[in-house]
């Protein structure tokens, strides 16, 4: 077990210490730095997607797909962040509750 966390932290060192040998001026090419400003966006959105959408291995639509819904409507309204991740909770919750 050890062997496993002492080869992921010399993985990510070296990943790290690649990233930073890289020239600045490909880091300051107009391509490299909007796929850069757009990964952390795709990766929330993955993240979000199987949070919501996944159990186990499995899909499934239940209250959690509500309190989404909620929460792109709010987004969408320009409701401050609070409102919106307590609004989707409370949603969520209810419909888990009335179930």
């Amino acid at each position: 077990m050890w062997a496993a966390v002492l080869a992921a932290c010399a993985a990510c060192y070296l990943l790290k210490l690649a990233g930073m040998s890289v020239p600045p001026a490909v880091l300051e090419h107009p391509a490299v730095e909007r796929v850069a400003d757009l990964i952390p966006v795709a990766l929330l959105a993955a993240l979000v997607a199987v949070q919501v959408f996944a159990s186990g291995s499995g899909l499934v639509l239940d209250a959690r797909l509500a309190g989404l819904a909620f929460a792109v409507v709010a987004l969408a309204l320009r409701a401050p962040f609070l409102v919106v991740v307590f609004g989707a909770a409370l949603v969520a919750a209810l419909l888990r509750l009335a179930a």
